[in-house]
């Protein structure tokens, strides 16, 4: 299997392209600043994935803005702290504010000569445009939680995805998954008979951070450190012909 034998990659966006972890830390500095005891980077990443997974799957259709509301209430009840609705809220809408990872957005100009590229992500329109503003790319096909009306990893999600590809013209043997998440988009992938490629974003950390434990690892096809090095690779892919 090389990554020059498929015609689409699909992207998970948060934790993949856009570094969700810093921008999620410092979203939530006003509530952490609060608490009376000590909480270390993954304390917090990791209480965040517990609430927002479990939000996502009581209520699927909620909007991810309005969902990471809930999230904020969430954890300033676990940590004792007291917060205003206009408090959640506000973070709710500090997702177009996350910072792209230092490589995505040349990463993706370049693959952008080589595949169509496609999103399929747990936030809703108005965040991922934000988002998409700071990674510079036209993607030829973008799929949010608020348009499928579930979050991954849900199976509709996925089967979405791959009914809308095929009506374009893309089967699932030349679609290439690309992502961090085991939890979200390896597992599911992994159901689902896609190709994958995991962008280790974490490898030099210890655990899950801002993603819930899949439990049983996913097989994964491809494994890159970074979006710089899927291009190293498949450039040195088209060198040796």
């Amino acid at each position: 299997m090389k990554l020059s034998d498929f015609k689409a990659l699909t992207f998970d966006v948060y934790g993949t392209l856009i570094d969700w972890e810093s921008g999620m830390v410092t979203a939530l500095q006003p509530l952490t600043d609060k608490v009376s005891r000590y909480l270390s980077r993954d304390d917090i990443l990791e209480a965040h994935a517990y609430h927002e997974s479990t939000s996502q799957r009581w209520t699927p259709a909620k909007k991810y803005s309005d969902l990471l509301g809930v999230v904020y209430r969430r954890l300033a009840e676990e940590w004792d702290v007291e917060v205003t609705w206009e408090e959640c809220a506000a973070y709710g809408l500090s997702v177009r504010q996350w910072p792209a990872f230092d490589d995505s957005r040349e990463a993706l100009a370049y693959l952008k000569e080589h595949f169509r590229l496609v999103v399929l992500t747990n936030t809703d329109n108005l965040s991922f445009s934000g988002s998409n503003g700071r990674l510079g790319v036209h993607f030829d096909g973008v799929y949010t939680a608020e348009d499928v009306g579930s979050y991954k990893p849900a199976d509709r999600n996925f089967e979405y995805m791959l009914e809308t590809l095929t009506r374009n013209g893309i089967a699932r043997h030349e679609i290439l998954h690309t992502a961090e998440s085991m939890f979200h988009d390896h597992a599911p992938a992994n159901r689902h008979g896609l190709a994958n490629c995991w962008i280790y974003r974490r490898h030099d950390k210890q655990g899950f951070g801002a993603t819930m434990n899949p439990g049983d690892m996913p097989t994964v096809d491809f494994r890159f450190d970074s979006m710089a090095d899927l291009v190293e690779a498949h450039k040195q892919e088209l060198a040796a012909g």
